[in-house]
């Protein structure tokens, strides 16, 4: 039984239901039966792109696409489509014929009406609430489209395409997935019966253009000095935690952190659903794998992580901690494996240990809370805490060293603090960043690395209160 006819579901209570027959799109295996939904109003272009579609699939001859490249093969399509619109001459449209085409080829080799908002390198998130109505991200605001699919049927046609790309499957045994899309962007995707309105897509876009650290540096969401600690934490291989919420760039930092470890050294990768982007030559990518229809063949990130101990790895660096992987993570860094780098979700650096300690009780293991806090504390020697800011910008909020146990008490020292003075009436907020003139304990190891950094770089000041002297530089150039 095919995707969409499993998910037929209850819709017929209420609501005037119209069948529609989804039409075969000659890139899929296989034609994917109909679905009973709810239908915008066909407009002319959308019944000529359907007629148009037709026919072509009539006009192509399926057992040689896998012969052509993919620009030959589009390149011949779009001279059959033209073709095509050339006979039908009598339909008047509302998009210009080019528009058409492109619509078309969409359909035909990408992802529809979500390839304009792809291909649009100042989104950064497409949020699809339903067939009628989808949201972006730019700059950190999210925004309103015009663009829409045709029905639920056309949405779970692009859904179970960009799944399929990667070995995922969704269906109503299993209505969730994450997956990525060719260019390493992270999907999410939710169907009914648990999304009650319809199919619910997400897509965290990897940008054209990998950020370096003087990309964050001119964000202004960290100072050169935090970049220069940065640098040598990871050479002289420190445990790193980086903590934060959705969307406050935990990922795009660790990303920039590994261009830090040496190109000689062995790294072995571990995600959920793989999106980091290593430049270094000898780089092992491991990615989990759901279990299939019969509930068998599950791999987890647990299971990635023992394996990975076995590769004999340099560094291992693990996409995001989230389960009990988060105990064979602090024995593998406590065991020799130093330099390890991670993610996890926490507001603060407090509760990111509070969470690995959720976490290893989700392993099973049976450990006093002061073990577990001793496990934690001897393996993890820094944690980075990042956030979104109201105005949308992100900042790197925390640089915390932790130096080991108080009684029964993991005991944290800042290093760095991002501090919120206010908000402008633009809504743009003001601050700046201050060292607590606290020098850290693993600056000593950072020595004897062979790693110098600069002698003041502790001191107790302000460093570059960006927002107050921009405001002061506008106020200059008006006087």
């Amino acid at each position: 039984m095919g995707l969409l006819s499993r998910l037929n579901i209850d819709r017929k209570s209420t609501e005037a239901v119209q069948k529609t027959e989804e039409k075969q799109k000659p890139v899929l295996k296989k034609p994917v039966p109909k679905i009973e939904t709810l239908q915008r109003p066909i407009s002319r272009s959308n019944e000529l792109k359907e007629k148009i579609h037709r026919n072509l699939i009539d006009r192509l001859d399926l057992t040689k696409l896998d012969t052509l490249s993919k620009d030959d093969l589009r390149g011949q399509v779009r001279e059959v489509v033209e073709n095509l619109l050339t006979e039908e001459s009598d339909f008047t449209i509302e998009i210009s014929r080019d528009k058409l085409i492109e619509e078309i080829l969409n359909e035909t080799f990408g992802l529809g009406p979500l390839e304009p908002l792809l291909h649009d390198h100042t989104i950064s998130d497409i949020l699809v609430n339903t067939y009628k109505q989808v949201y972006i991200e730019r700059f950190g605001k999210l925004e309103l489209t015009n663009t829409v699919f045709k029905d639920d049927n056309h949405l779970l046609h692009i859904i179970d395409r960009i799944v399929s790309e990667v070995g995922r499957r969704i269906d109503e045994s299993s209505p969730m997935v994450d997956a990525r899309l060719l260019d390493g962007s992270r999907v999410n995707a939710i169907i009914p019966p648990l999304a009650i309105d319809g199919p619910i897509l997400s897509i965290r876009k990897f940008g054209i253009r990998k950020l370096s650290i003087d990309d964050l540096i001119e964000l202004r969401s960290m100072t050169p000095e935090m970049a220069k600690m940065f640098s040598a934490m990871v050479k002289a291989r420190l445990n790193v935690l980086i903590s934060g919420g959705t969307g406050s760039g935990k990922t795009t930092l660790l990303n920039i952190l590994s261009h830090y470890i040496p190109g000689s050294e062995r790294i072995v990768t571990v995600e959920d659903a793989a999106e980091l982007q290593l430049q270094q030559d000898h780089v092992v990518r491991l990615e989990t794998r759901p279990a299939n229809i019969e509930g068998k063949g599950q791999v987890t990130q647990r299971d990635l992580v023992r394996n990975a101990l076995r590769m004999r790895p340099d560094r291992i660096v693990l996409g995001e901690v989230r389960g009990a992987e988060a105990l064979d993570m602090l024995q593998a860094m406590n065991t020799g494996h130093d330099g390890s780098l991670s993610t996890i979700h926490a507001n603060n650096p407090r509760d990111a240990l509070r969470r690995l300690e959720t976490m290893i009780l989700m392993a099973g293991g049976n450990l006093t809370d002061k073990a577990m806090r001793e496990q934690i504390s001897s393996a993890i020697d820094v944690i980075i805490q990042g956030t979104r800011l109201s105005d949308g910008t992100r900042k790197i909020v925390k640089i915390t060293e932790i130096t080991g146990m108080e009684g029964d008490t993991i005991s944290l020292q800042d290093i760095f603090v991002y501090e919120k003075m206010g908000v402008r009436e633009d809504g743009r907020v003001l601050g700046g960043y201050r060292t607590t003139g606290i020098r850290p304990k693993f600056a000593e190891q950072v020595e004897t690395s062979g790693i110098s950094l600069p002698i003041d770089v502790f001191d107790p000041k302000i460093i570059h209160d960006f927002e107050e002297e921009e405001e002061k530089k506008n106020e200059k150039e008006v006087a």
